[in-house]
């Protein structure tokens, strides 16, 4: 959408933008992030970072396939639009992205 990301939610059965933002190297289309599973954190995760908030980092890791891993689990975390290897360590903390 001419560059930007617009996050929209589900709202008395209509869907509004919630935020619209610089979509940051993420492909045009629609991801249906609301489909998200929790990541497991005995596997790694590949896949292309989509989205970003206050709780949560959105990985795509197949065709309509995705996770969402805690943002706390972060130190810092991955800019969308990355392609990254995602990782837990012992103390269920964010490896370092590959």
């Amino acid at each position: 959408m001419n560059g930007q990301c617009a996050m929209q939610q589900e709202d008395q059965g209509q869907w509004r933008n919630a935020k619209v933002k610089k979509a940051r190297g993420v492909k045009p289309g629609i991801y249906n992030i609301y489909t998200a599973n929790k990541a497991d954190k005995t596997k790694e995760h590949s896949g292309i970072i989509l989205y970003i908030d206050k709780k949560n980092v959105y990985q795509q890791v197949g065709k309509g396939q995705y996770v969402n891993h805690d943002r706390a689990d972060f130190a810092k975390p991955p800019e969308p639009g990355e392609t990254k290897i995602l990782s837990y360590n012992a103390g269920g903390k964010a490896a370092s992205p590959r």
